[in-house]
């Protein structure tokens, strides 16, 4: 009887066969026959529930691998003119790899946003991962793209505001639109090449002055495809709502529910109350209420609203202004909880006991009146001792409270030990005329975190009520970090002197301990940013697979209705599974829950992209009028075109290109994260700390171009400066071949 080959032996035999990957071959290849084909088949099925395969159809790959015929998307066409490609199949946990498009004399004119089915070969030793070679062009997609029009004799030409584009587009005389030299456009590809081999594009919509601050979140909504305006049948929907009345509700309009939020707040969808618990069983415990404005009283299954609403997925927040995910109607009136105004709830009573663990809940829709709209600026002072005329009065009976029963909850926190990131966040603040004012990092105070922990609470209530009631709806999952990225974390901390245990099952408890050894010390900073990387990215689905960051084994999104879909679905499965109305959870959405988590996880990405680049673009306005100082900051990561270095004032990223680094070449290890001088011998890793100059900062695009000066407090080796000539960084000195590297290991010790 054959032997049947190991796991490592099977993974090691699909990599070196990707053609050749079905049950059969693997059969074939090792020699299994008869009844012993059960056993491979059960092995086949423990891989791939352990993610080290996926099936596909009747084959089975390495899910960080793509299939040798896959479908591509054409992205980019680099500065010499190489045309680069996204797979569309991509399911790996890694970083996307990078397609190089190899073209034939025979092939026809490709642009960024073609589509084709292509043959891939996996490479080793280049900036890309695969090469692509054309089977047949599966259809168009016109590239969409946003950029500053160059008037010209000739019609124009466009530059991208990409970070990453280097190559303008050409637009023929007809094709402008009427656009003016310097204006801000939206175009998209149309046609073949035009002169001097640029693409080709037609202006589609006049977008302004690039250079007037509130360009900004413009530039992102467009660039993002964000939905900006409402079509005309919801508004119409959404003016002709009327508020909710008392009718079956539970009136709660005399408890003295408060709202905690940002001084500048757009809305206001959950408000608080606590109170000691009375029973003698529960001593020590506390009452806890969260109300949550009852969006699906408004935005019913299958109305104008709710397709919109399903479209758009989540609200985006800029600096200066809001794309939400309802109308203004809803999102700043009906549905948000204004001080002293009925409006309509779905509330959780929670009861928990001294230790902070939660013992009951409940769930009631009702109507509430808010006693009063606070910001967390005043809450924390009142706390403090220092209240003002507003929460002078509601210190005793309503604060005080509020506070007790979060420290029974930080105890519980205390013990569960999610995990606690020490990633401070950024708060771009403009001026009345939109120019940015300052960049401050924002302050965590406890009333933040008392909110936080309320809000968990409520979501672990909500998750738990709808188990219970076994009524369907979306889990808020986060995944543990894939094996790859826990051994990168490792590497990383054993190069700061620090140790992550193996061969045990990964606790939040295990991150923690290494975040609080590293918590006084110099690389503070890059461990929590390593532990960050390492992490999956959180999204939705109706099966819950637990939540690893908060180390909770049930979580669901309940709290903020008029800003994510998810926590509509929810707020309607919490009225189907209680009866409450025909306004719940209806047959056809619950058949369609998979597709609608996928859509929602696809939009909040998306704003999180655009709200990054928008933030990206405020700080390089912000950086425009001190180009040529020196600041000071942190090396984040390295690539093998340079450097990223995060500034300490502003924690705006920038990028010290290869080609500005120095009169050598540098070898690159991606292993260690690391650069390294082939003639000085001099190392860049990530964590160093530098001082740079100031090269360059470009709004239009977010990009900052920085100028190395010095390394961890020492200054550059003599004659170590910026290349000239030819283009640097791209060929090896004599004896040197780019496939030849200089292999390490990067040590660094903890101060």
């Amino acid at each position: 009887m054959a032997r049947i080959p190991s796991k490592e032996e099977i993974l090691s035999w699909i990599s070196d066969n990707p053609t050749k990957a079905s049950k059969r071959d693997i059969a074939k290849a090792f020699g299994i026959k008869g009844s012993a084909k059960i056993d491979l088949k059960h092995i086949l099925k423990e891989l791939e529930a352990e993610g080290h395969l996926q099936k596909r159809r009747k084959t089975y790959r390495d899910p960080d691998t793509l299939p040798p015929v896959s479908v591509l998307e054409i992205s980019d066409v680099n500065s010499d003119g190489d045309l680069y490609a996204r797979p569309m199949e991509w399911q790996g946990d890694g970083v996307e790899p990078v397609v190089l498009f190899i073209a034939k004399a025979s092939d026809p004119a490709l642009g960024s946003g073609d589509r084709i089915l292509a043959r891939l070969q996996k490479v080793d030793g280049e900036t890309h991962g695969y090469e692509a070679r054309l089977i047949r062009r599966i259809g168009t997609n016109p590239k969409k793209l946003l950029g500053v029009f160059k008037k010209s004799a000739e019609g124009g030409r466009i530059q991208p505001i990409d970070k990453g584009a280097h190559r303008e587009w050409s637009v023929p005389p007809g094709a402008t639109h009427g656009a003016k030299d310097g204006e801000l456009v939206e175009a998209e590809q149309s046609g073949p090449r035009g002169s001097m081999g640029l693409p080709r594009a037609r202006i589609v919509a006049r977008l302004g002055d690039p250079s007037q601050p509130r360009a900004v979140s413009l530039i992102a909504i467009h660039q993002h495809g964000l939905r900006d305006d409402f079509p005309d049948d919801v508004v119409a929907e959404a003016d002709s709502m009327a508020p909710a009345k008392l009718e079956n509700r539970e009136d709660f309009r005399e408890m003295p529910l408060i709202t905690i939020d940002p001084e500048d707040a757009r809305d206001h969808d959950d408000a608080v109350f606590a109170e000691p618990d009375t029973d003698a069983k529960n001593k020590g415990g506390h009452i806890l209420w969260v109300a949550i404005a009852d969006v699906a009283h408004h935005v019913t299954p299958g109305s104008a609203l709710d397709r919109e609403a399903w479209e758009r997925g989540n609200s985006t927040y800029f600096p200066d202004r809001v794309v939400p995910m309802l109308p203004d109607r809803l999102s700043g009136d009906l549905c948000s909880l204004h001080e002293g105004v009925d409006r309509a709830c779905l509330a959780a009573r929670m009861v928990i006991d001294a230790t902070g663990e939660m013992i009951a809940h409940s769930f009631h829709r009702g109507l509430m009146r808010s006693a009063a709209s606070l910001n967390y600026e005043e809450t924390q002072a009142a706390i403090n001792g220092a209240p003002n005329a507003r929460t002078e009065p509601l210190l005793e009976p309503i604060l005080k409270p509020l506070y007790a029963a979060y420290a029974a909850l930080t105890k519980a926190r205390t013990r569960r030990q999610p995990l606690a990131l020490d990633l401070p966040e950024r708060r771009v603040i403009l001026g009345n005329d939109g120019q940015v004012q300052s960049v401050a990092f924002k302050d965590r105070l406890d009333a933040h975190k008392l909110i936080e922990e309320f809000m968990v609470l409520a979501n672990v209530a909500a998750a738990e009520k709808l188990i219970a009631k076994k009524t369907p709806l979306l889990f808020r999952v986060h995944e543990e970090p894939a094996r790859e990225k826990l051994d990168a974390l490792r590497e990383t901390a054993q190069a700061s002197g620090l140790k992550l245990a193996k061969g045990q099952v990964l606790k939040t408890a295990h991150l923690n301990r290494l975040l609080n050894d590293v918590a006084d010390h110099d690389d503070a900073s890059l461990i929590n940013m390593a532990v960050l990387r390492s992490m999956t990215q959180a999204y939705y689905a109706p099966e819950n697979l637990g939540h690893f960051g908060l180390a909770l084994t049930a979580y669901a999104h309940f709290t903020s209705p008029i800003r994510r879909y998810a926590d509509l679905v929810v707020h309607r499965a919490l009225i189907r599974a209680h009866k409450w109305g025909d306004d719940g959870l209806t047959d056809p959405e619950i058949e369609r829950l998979k597709p609608t988590a996928e859509q929602i996880s696809t939009t909040e990405r998306r704003s999180m992209e655009a709200e990054r680049d928008t933030t990206d673009r405020y700080l390089a306005a912000y950086l425009t009028d001190r180009v040529g100082t020196e600041i000071a900051g942190r090396i984040s990561g390295v690539q093998r075109f340079g450097a990223f270095v995060q500034l300490d004032e502003t924690g705006a990223d920038g990028l010290i290109p290869i080609r500005d680094i120095g009169r050598e070449y540098f070898h690159y290890d991606g292993e260690s994260q690391s650069l390294m001088g082939a003639d000085t011998g001099i190392e860049i890793n990530v964590g160093q700390r530098v001082l740079v100059r100031l090269a360059e900062a470009t709004p239009e695009t977010g990009g900052i171009r920085l100028e190395l000066l010095e390394l961890d407090g020492k200054s550059l080796p003599s004659g170590f400066g910026r290349k000239s000539g030819g283009r640097p960084g791209r060929k090896g000195p004599k004896g040197r071949g780019k496939t030849s590297k200089a292999k390490r290991k990067v040590t660094r010790n903890r101060k």
